[in-house]
Parts: C-alpha cells; structure tokens; sequence
C-alpha cells in the first residue's frame, strides 16, 4: 500500500504543471530581494520626486495611534506588478525553448467502427460483433 501511495506522488510530482509551478516559486523567490530593492531604491524616490508625495506614507485612523500604511502597500504592489511580468517572461522563453524542434502531433488513427446492426462499438478488424454476434465485414 505504502509502494502505491510512492507511485502516485511520484507521478504527480513529476508532472508537466508541478515542476513549472516549483520553478516558478524558486525563482520568484530568489528574485523577490532584486525586486525590493529596486522598488525601495530606484522607483519609490523617483515617485517622490516627480509628485512631491512620499511613498512611504501613513495615514492615522482618528487618534487612536493607528495608521494605515498606503506607502508600503504601493510598494508592494508596484513589487508584484514587476515580479509578475518578469516571471511571465521567464516563463514564456523556457515554453518556447522547449517547443523548439517538437513536431506536432498527429490526430490518432481510428480503431472501431460501428456494427451495421445493432450499432455497438466495435474493433475495425473485427468479423462478429461481440454485441450482437453478427457476422460482420472487417475493414482494412
């Protein structure tokens, strides 16, 4: 039972959608400090510089020393938008390194037929429909 239960996370696990996805998380992990700090160092200063408002901002929720942090959720999202588009990228070459040189495939070759009789499914090659038993004609 234990070998079966190998089998099947085996299988998952290596299939086409689990490994992108893997890949997709270590490298947005590994890229997420570039990411940052470009935002924090690069974009965030040129924001304030052009508008004259500070990213980094807060605002107080009455006067109860509470404070809604809009500068670091800006950020976060200008993080996302930038951290999206570069793994799309990525993404998007490794599909098109690996569709290199693949053919397309081929439509399968039908293998049945119906029975003129009782209209069963049946192997091409087959001379009695195991439906009905009639005597039927094989095709070639």
């Amino acid at each position: 039972m234990l070998k079966k239960f190998f089998k099947e996370f085996k299988e998952f696990a290596l299939k086409g959608n689990v490994v992108d996805l893997a890949v997709g998380v270590i490298i947005g992990a590994a890229f997420q400090s570039i990411v940052t700090a470009f935002t924090e160092d690069f974009i965030n200063p040129l924001i304030n510089c052009i508008g004259g408002a500070e990213v980094g901002g807060s605002i107080e929720i009455g006067s109860s020393g509470q404070y809604i942090q809009y500068g670091d959720f800006i950020t976060a999202v200008i993080n996302f938008l930038i951290m999206a588009f570069a793994i799309f990228l990525i993404v998007k070459t490794i599909n098109k390194i690996t569709s290199i040189g693949k053919k397309k495939e081929e439509p399968a070759a039908v293998l049945t037929r119906k029975c003129p009789y009782c209209f069963g499914e049946i192997d091409k090659k087959a001379t009695k429909c195991m439906h009905c038993t009639s005597d039927v004609t094989p095709e070639e």
